[in-house]
């Protein structure tokens, strides 16, 4: 099996702060590796270090094949970097912005302006290419951000919280541009808090807290880890809520939870015959259902089952039993703003210095 990114035990120290403490990490080359966890769990700093931004105090990291301490520009030329929040130039244009990367990557002007158009076309920016991108929403700002970290054609994407402060819609731009660079070969590690992110887009999970790995393997594997599956039953009319919960409770001996959606009855099960078992108990009672499921775990519950706590956006589950109680995390560690390049500090966007298709 090909691994674009591997690590083995990596540690890092901020004073007495143990940021990662042993770290294994493997993508493999043309897929999307999720590193999930809360704020403060060591995401950002093992992208630094496997952007060659720091250097780990012990263990060791490749990327392509080539060691991030000991052959930190080679690793350059195959990577790119986009940090939490979008860091394009405001006064500049699209265009501008995109030109610039090239021309610092060292691409003729003409080379420069065809990457630019080209990448502007990719993210449907084309027709805002002429404007500052001061006058860009969110998602836009977001997406001329990944096209400026596209410029040098890097092989290995980093995505560091991607979509932190992005509303849905924007959300779901920037996991379709992310779709089309794994469906290109390029293959991303994404790091997230978002469980539903992890779900949706990555091929295999690695699950980090308090700087160590808790969990690893696919979204599959990792929900059938956490246990049961549960039914869900939403009664077409409120006024079955109170049967439906005793039907439910009858049937696992376990008091269902609704979630933010009150309408919603959910209960752990492990007997695959509930579902039908359910349907002949509804049907008995003449309760009409509008929503009827057996599904496993959500990446939530995973979270929790691994870590013992909720992730951060986890929603609130209310329960006629006390839920686990949350675990605040501590600040994550501020995204770099910056690299070194052979030549000397560039933007976070020049960490791919390929000048040439």
């Amino acid at each position: 099996m090909s691994y674009a990114v591997q690590a083995e035990g990596l540690v890092k120290r901020f004073g007495e702060t143990v940021a990662l403490d042993g770290v294994d990490l493997a993508a493999r080359s043309g897929s999307v590796l999720g590193v999930l966890g809360p704020n403060g769990a060591g995401k950002t700093t093992a992208v630094r270090i496997l952007a060659t931004l720091i250097r780990p105090d012990a263990g060791q990291a490749t990327v392509g094949g080539y060691d991030v301490t000991h052959d930190a520009h080679k690793v350059r030329e195959l990577i790119g970097l986009t940090g939490q929040y979008a860091s394009v130039d405001e006064e500049l244009t699209g265009t501008e912005n995109l030109v610039l990367i090239g021309r610092l990557l060292e691409l003729s002007r003409r080379d420069a302006r065809a990457r630019a158009k080209e990448l502007l076309e990719r993210f449907q920016l084309t027709d805002a290419g002429g404007r500052p991108a001061s006058t860009y929403s969110g998602g836009m700002r977001r997406r001329l951000d990944l096209a400026a970290s596209l410029v040098g054609r890097p092989a290995v994407l980093y995505l560091d919280e991607p979509t932190t402060g992005l509303d849905p819609h924007a959300r779901n731009e920037v996991w379709d541009v992310i779709r089309g660079l794994v469906a290109d070969g390029v293959t991303v590690l994404l790091t997230t808090q978002y469980l539903d992110e992890a779900d949706q887009l990555a091929n295999e999970i690695t699950v980090i807290d308090h700087g160590k790995v808790v969990g690893n393997g696919t979204p599959s594997q990792l929900k059938a880890k956490a246990g049961a599956q549960r039914l869900e039953i939403r009664p077409l009319h409120a006024v079955d809520l109170p049967a439906v919960a005793t039907l439910m409770r009858d049937l696992t001996g376990t008091d269902p939870t609704t979630g933010p959606d009150e309408g919603l009855l959910s209960v752990p099960v492990n007997d695959p015959a509930a579902l039908s078992a359910a349907v002949r108990h509804l049907d008995d009672a003449r309760i009409t259902v509008g929503e009827l499921a057996l599904r496993l775990p959500s990446l939530d519950e995973v979270f929790l089952a691994i870590t013992g706590h909720q992730s951060e956006s986890a929603p609130a589950r209310r329960s006629s039993t006390p839920s686990a109680p949350s675990i605040p995390s501590t600040p994550s560690t501020p995204s770099a703003a910056t690299t070194r390049s052979a030549r000397g500090t560039t933007p976070t966007h020049l960490t791919s210095e390929r000048s040439r298709a």
